[in-house]
């Protein structure tokens, strides 16, 4: 089986630790005192480049539900960690009409937990104009994480 590694470094391995286990639903299948690995079977991947971005690199990071009731649980999840985030309903980007919930991670990386309801011909609903983000992050509210 091959899988998608994705290494962050952090600045405060208990703070990742807390948002990540929360994000996942999973605590971590290894830890030490500098680094924590998480070896999931779910979520599958879901990859994507684009070239919409006034800048190149990592845009953000997410999860891809396969329901609403599966985007409400990650969502709980967060919450109830007292990790705050944006919901999106609806939402018209990457070529797809979605439900979403956008938190940030300890270093301020955006995270994207959605349910894709349909395909649209374009980019974004805003007339595809290009975006300083390449993917539709919006202003993601702050406070209490980790």
């Amino acid at each position: 089986m091959s899988r998608l590694h994705v290494h962050i470094s952090v600045d405060d391995i208990d703070k990742n630790i807390r948002f990540y286990s929360a994000l996942f639903g999973n605590e971590p299948s290894v830890t030490k005192t500098d680094y924590a690995k998480w070896d999931l079977a779910k979520p599958a991947v879901n990859f994507a480049i684009s070239k919409r971005s006034s800048k190149t690199g990592l845009d953000h990071v997410g999860i891809q539900a396969d329901t609403d009731e599966e985007l409400a649980a990650i969502q709980s999840r967060l919450e109830q960690a007292g990790i705050a985030g944006t919901e999106q309903q609806n939402a018209a980007c990457c070529y797809a009409r979605s439900n979403k919930y956008w938190t940030q991670d300890p270093q301020g990386i955006p995270w994207e937990s959605f349910h894709s309801l349909d395909s649209i011909p374009t980019f974004s609903g805003d007339g595809d104009a290009p975006a300083a983000s390449g993917c539709c992050v919006p202003e993601i509210k702050q406070g209490g994480c980790c």
